[in-house]
């Protein structure tokens, strides 16, 4: 039976009260509800403890990360003289606190050239109300006032977040109860890893994985990933442990989030370092839309993403040798369907309804596809 995200977020804190959790990860897909989720989170927290929406430090018993932290941030792109792009701030405390009061601006331009080029450098103005960035290319002519990409932007704010909670959690190991953040209890971070390149995502969840479990505060932290490889990872950094920070495997819990067709949602175990494997979901879904005779355009998108893999995986160019009959033909319905049908153009195409004959397709297509590559018929993360 599906929940609320409300419900969901309570779940989260007993697993942390219950099971003494440090760390718990989440799979989820884009526009599932990540993002909501974490700010369901911390509204249970703040009301909870009785506290509003106080921006004052010491009334903290959250942190978080999502996309919203991006709002702090926005482009002053001069558009009248087309001369510069500038990266604004808006006043809050937690820039002010992590620049000026603890003087972290180069740690966190370190931490971003690291994750994207060294060669593009970001210069604060006086009182870090604005951002410019420059480039330096091979031949040692830079580029100044340019404006950098939306991953390399969202890769910026990361870093400055990082390297605030980092200060954080070295201000708590030390033991400082008089720090702003004494009354901290959970750190909430949603998707850090949009538009990295497979390397430098490895090494942020490594660095991640490594800043957590040096914690040896009370904080728990809650992570969300769309990022199997992401999850991954980090999955096998919580699973070893760190002796000399006292942080043992047993401490992490993974976590699927699915969004169901009514509208609630369901968090289910992971009990390995792959959050799906993510055809085996995608073939539970369909078997669940086929079992409900609610087949969907999208489903074939599903039904493409499988065909695709299993094709790359035996060393066919493309889906079509998946498909042939015994006589080495393939049958042209099933060519334009697979094809068509998973490749809507508009958004609303996608929950459409199929006629009958598309449907008896769809079936007889999945189900001779799982029989002659002997697909087990257990359930997948349930």
């Amino acid at each position: 039976m599906g929940k609320s995200l409300n419900e969901i977020a309570k779940e989260l804190k007993d697993n942390d009260n219950n099971k003494n959790k440090k760390v718990q990860l989440i799979y989820a897909f884009n526009g599932v509800g990540k993002t909501r989720l974490s700010k369901e989170f911390k509204a249970l927290i703040t009301s909870e403890n009785g506290i509003e929406n106080s921006e004052e430090l010491e009334n903290k018993k959250v942190l978080y990360y999502n996309a919203f932290t991006e709002d702090l941030f926005y482009w002053d792109n001069d558009l009248e003289n087309n001369m510069s792009s500038t990266l604004k701030i808006h006043p809050n405390k937690f820039t002010k606190w992590i620049f000026i009061d603890q003087g972290q601006d180069q740690n966190v331009i370190s931490t971003f050239q690291g994750y994207t080029n060294r060669n593009l450098n970001p210069s604060f103005n006086g009182d870090f109300s604005e951002v410019t960035f420059a480039y330096k290319s091979g031949d040692n002519q830079e580029k100044e006032n340019i404006k950098i990409s939306k991953g390399e932007e969202s890769c910026f704010v990361w870093s400055i977040f990082y390297t605030f909670m980092k200060e954080v959690l070295i201000g708590l190991n030390d033991g400082e109860e008089t720090s702003e953040y004494s009354n901290l209890e959970y750190i909430f971070i949603d998707d850090p890893v949009t538009s990295l390149d497979d390397n430098h995502l490895i090494q942020l969840a490594v660095d991640l994985a490594e800043t957590i479990k040096q914690s040896k505060s009370k904080v728990k932290f809650i992570i969300t990933t769309h990022n199997p490889l992401f999850f991954n990872v980090l999955t096998n950094e919580f699973s070893i442990k760190n002796e000399e920070y006292g942080y043992k495997k047993n401490k992490f819990k993974g976590h699927n989030l699915k969004k169901l067709s009514d509208g609630t949602y369901l968090l289910t175990e992971l009990k390995t370092d792959s959050p799906f494997s993510y055809h085996l979901f995608l073939k539970n879904e369909i078997e669940r839309a086929i079992e409900t005779d609610d087949i969907r355009k999208y489903h074939y998108n599903f039904l493409r993403n499988i065909l695709e893999k299993t094709a790359t995986f035996l060393g066919y160019t493309n889906i079509a040798g998946l498909l042939k009959a015994e006589d080495g033909t393939i049958d042209n319905f099933v060519n334009r369907i697979i094809n068509l049908s998973s490749h809507s153009k508009v958004a609303s195409d996608e929950a459409s309804e199929l006629s009958l004959e598309e449907k008896d397709k769809f079936k007889e297509i999945f189900e001779q596809f799982i029989e002659k590559y002997h697909f087990g018929k257990e359930e997948v993360n349930e």
